[in-house]
């Protein structure tokens, strides 16, 4: 009775702890983007430079009404989904089918392949050698720059394969005995039951294409395919660099940091809120497979 009580007691002493910990943890990741939030609806004469906020003294929208006013602005958001869209929905499919062809155990390529993919995770030919790559294929200032240099990854290869692997092969015999083709058996058998990793494997690939910046600046220099974070970063570039104007007086150049300092945040929050409702989506796919019990012996 006495060792129940004491287990009982340092339980119910872990779980205080725990919940106090997760929910500093909570407080302390959502808190930024609340301030942000904050800064974008508060109005300009209510800020100042450097402070936090916890509640917007006057709120007003013109810092989001001027940012989704600006066409281009919008152009980039619409550039930014369809990057998401295609890009993770072409990987995906062709990083599945290249797992998939890498599992058939009748296809004595398979080894071979698989290394070949696993060499190009450590050594590549450099930034250098693939941008001229590239420039002789074309592919710069078009859309397609985004998708296909990146339709297969040999590390999510790794991943999607391990998890065919543990699907039981009389679901594939079964399948190819009654006269379906490989192609057939990956669409209709293993997408569906390759669910979560799949899954997981979505959001990481949205989150980095949603994100990605770098390569627009380098295979797009006309413009033409900008996405929402190439003009955030202007944003931002411009803000500072009209705070470092030496001509500027200093009431102009607060009230000009101000300005900026709500717009940024507003930016901010138009990064950032939208691929933040795609993870509640595939959550559920995060916990638990569904090949369990897939075979019944």
């Amino acid at each position: 009775m006495e060792k129940y009580w004491k287990e009982t007691k340092y339980t119910k002493l872990f779980d205080v702890v725990n919940h106090i910990f997760l929910i500093t943890f909570t407080i302390m990741m959502l808190y930024p983007l609340w301030d942000q939030f904050v800064i974008s609806i508060t109005d300009t004469s209510y800020q100042t430079i450097g402070s936090a906020f916890l509640w917007p003294e006057k709120v007003t929208l013109d810092a989001y009404k001027e940012l989704f006013s600006d066409t281009k602005m919008l152009r980039g958001l619409g550039v930014s989904v369809l990057r998401v869209v295609v890009g993770t929905a072409s990987t995906l499919f062709c990083t599945g089918l290249l797992a998939y062809v890498t599992t058939i155990k009748q296809f004595k390529g398979r080894t071979f392949l698989r290394r070949v993919y696993i060499f190009t995770m450590y050594f590549s030919g450099g930034l250098i050698p693939f941008y001229l790559l590239m420039i002789s294929l074309k592919l710069n200032n078009t859309f397609w720059i985004y998708i296909l240099p990146g339709l297969c990854s040999a590390y999510y290869m790794l991943l999607i394969a391990s998890y065919i692997q543990n699907i039981p092969a009389s679901l594939f015999e079964a399948a190819r005995i009654d006269g379906c083709h490989e192609l057939g058996i990956y669409v209709r058998l293993v997408l569906p039951i390759c669910k979560p990793v799949f899954a997981a494997i979505a959001v990481y690939l949205a989150v980095g294409h949603w994100n990605s910046w770098f390569d627009v600046l380098i295979y797009n220099p006309s413009g033409v395919w900008d996405t929402l974070q190439v003009y955030l970063r202007r944003i931002l570039l411009e803000a500072e660099a009209f705070s470092r104007i030496q001509n500027v007086s200093q009431a102009e150049a607060a009230a000009r940091a101000i300005s900026g300092e709500n717009l940024k945040a507003a930016t901010t929050m138009a990064v950032t809120v939208p691929i933040l409702i795609v993870y509640p989506f595939f959550q559920k796919y995060f916990i638990s497979g569904i090949t369990i019990g897939a075979v019944k012996e």
